[in-house]
């Protein structure tokens, strides 16, 4: 229990830090969508760079809480562990390698071994370690 709570609160507390900025200073993430391929940027002009942005911050809020609310069922963790697999493997993907890489390999596995616990039907782990 306590290494799926270290991780929780670990990428929780990213996603409430990054998500909220996404949302208030949207402008200041134009550098994190400038290296997709021309087909993402396509579709992400057609939305509005700003628009796009701060609605993904708000999907990050919602995963920081998820994350972090004690009370959620271990499948709504598991949902939301997977979904940010796919966001770090899209960012990997797709933006390519860039000084800041090395923080989101981390964060892709934190984020899959936090899906792997909330997957396995029972903790391997004891609370005592």
């Amino acid at each position: 229990k306590k290494a799926i709570w270290s991780l929780r609160l670990g990428l929780g507390v990213m996603f409430l830090y990054s998500g909220y900025d996404l949302f208030m200073h949207p402008t200041g993430w134009y550098w994190a969508i400038s290296p997709l391929p021309q087909v993402f940027q396509d579709v992400i002009n057609s939305i509005g760079k700003d628009a796009y942005l701060q609605a993904q911050g708000i999907i990050e809020l919602i995963l920081a809480f998820v994350l972090v609310a004690w009370f959620l069922p271990r499948w709504a963790i598991k949902i939301a562990s997977f979904i940010i697999v796919l966001e770090m493997a899209f960012i990997l993907l797709f933006v390519g390698v860039r000084a800041d890489t090395f923080r989101d390999i981390g964060l892709l596995g934190g984020a899959v071994a936090l899906f792997l616990f909330c997957a396995s039907r029972k903790p391997r782990f004891s609370s005592r370690g």
